[in-house]
């Protein structure tokens, strides 16, 4: 069995927003294509990350005040918490996941 990265080779591509030289490797290329994503980054991975931030793609998450259903300290989750569901806290989840 061949690994998919084999088939690709890495590429230099050129910024359209810096104008940097970025490579744009194997493993990117394998992934972008297991996605479907036709198209190469046409931004460095500096200047994506710079665009996400300000699109809010990286922003706080909001966050819902709430009361543990197992120990009744009061926590926040970034859900809106639903009446007919119990909602933990960190700590109590871990619990609850551990004896799943």
């Amino acid at each position: 069995m061949t690994d998919a990265t084999s088939i690709f080779k890495d590429k230099a591509l050129k910024c359209r927003e810096c104008g940097a030289t970025f490579v744009f490797t194997a493993g990117e290329q394998a992934f972008f294509k297991e996605k479907g994503l036709l198209n190469e980054p046409q931004r460095c991975p500096a200047c994506r990350a710079t665009r996400r931030r300000e699109r809010g793609g990286t922003g706080a998450r909001e966050m819902h005040p709430v009361v543990c259903a197992e120990c009744g300290i009061p926590t926040s989750v970034p859900f809106l918490p639903r009446n007919d569901r119990p909602v933990y806290c960190p700590s109590c989840y871990e619990k609850m996941r551990a004896h799943s």
